[in-house]
């Protein structure tokens, strides 16, 4: 899907409250719309977890309406459950691999979850795995791999089903800074394929030098909604006397409120062309050398459904 073809996520005046009455997310109204790239930021308690959970129906809220790729939450059967969650990819900042199973077997489980002919496997396996620069390491368990090659392996699995949506959980939290900004440039790099990305993060320098939308909670409520933003507002870089940030109410061109149009299904878009544009870096972003692990440019994502025949 291009940006701008319809809503992907909505949180229409959600509100999510915790046995023993800590907030998750007050009254929080926000639309993401498809192919967006999207920081979501904030100090720790702020909401970022309870966000992620809500949208992925981890975690049942107490009001309001999420809407993920054209499916109402709410209404959502439980045996629809799994469905939704194999049709959008995750990152998470402790990898989250099998130990036991090599590099190849973690990408390959994604698929045989969803009952993908083991022909299909093997060449998507390592077609995915040549994409983030591990094509030579298929065969390594986790533990024989570095941090970054984790993480890369991590993304390859997330990203193998070619969703339309891709949450990455602090991915470069347990990263130096130069791995860092490879695996940023390899989720930028996807989201220009027409993947919409959301990724929670406290790497402040990260999202100042990508100048990407920005989504900022405190306390479970939404604070500031800023296109090409930084970590935290450049008018209010100090915190409030009360040691919170203070309220910035959305931007004109990003409205909470009203439900917007109804979102466009999960999964890729039957329109879009194989000659979609690859990456360049974000403005601000440093240049970064590849070096010989490094992957080579990604493809437009390709129309899954027309290739499993659907």
């Amino acid at each position: 899907m291009r940006t701008g073809s319809g809503p992907m996520v909505v949180f229409d005046r959600v509100t999510k409250t915790y046995p023993g009455g800590t907030v998750g997310l007050e009254d929080l109204s926000v639309t993401i719309d498809a192919g967006e790239f999207v920081f979501l930021v904030g100090p720790s308690g702020s909401g970022k977890s309870t966000f992620i959970r809500t949208m992925m129906k981890e975690l049942e809220f107490d009001a309001g309406r999420i809407v993920v790729g054209g499916r109402d939450l709410g209404a959502l059967r439980r045996n629809k459950v799994p469905h939704l969650r194999r049709s959008i990819g995750c990152v998470f900042q402790d990898f989250k691999l099998l130990t036991n199973r090599t590099a190849s077997e973690n990408v390959a489980y994604a698929l045989q979850v969803i009952g993908e002919p083991p022909r299909q496997i093997r060449r998507k396996v390592q077609e995915m795995l040549a994409l983030v620069g591990l094509a030579e390491k298929g065969g390594r368990l986790p533990t024989e791999l570095s941090g970054g090659e984790q993480q890369r392996v991590s993304i390859a699995r997330a990203f193998v089903n070619h969703p339309s949506l891709l949450i990455a959980d602090e991915p470069t939290g347990n990263l130096d800074p130069e791995t860092s900004i490879g695996i940023m440039q390899l989720l930028h790099r996807i989201n220009r394929t027409g993947t919409t990305v959301i990724v929670a993060t406290h790497d402040r320098e990260m999202v100042d030098r990508m100048q990407m939308r920005v989504i900022a909670l405190e306390g479970g409520r939404l604070v500031r909604d800023q296109r090409e933003g930084n970590y935290e507002h450049p008018e209010n870089f100090g915190l409030t006397q009360t040691g919170s940030a203070p309220v910035v109410a959305p931007q004109a061109d990003l409205p909470a409120g009203p439900p917007p149009p109804a979102a466009p299904p999960l999964g890729p878009d039957p329109a879009a062309t194989s000659e979609q544009p690859l990456a360049v870096p974000p403005p601000g972003m440093p240049t970064w050398t590849p070096g010989p692990d490094s992957p080579p440019p990604l493809p437009p994502r390709p129309n899954v459904d027309q290739e499993r025949g659907r």
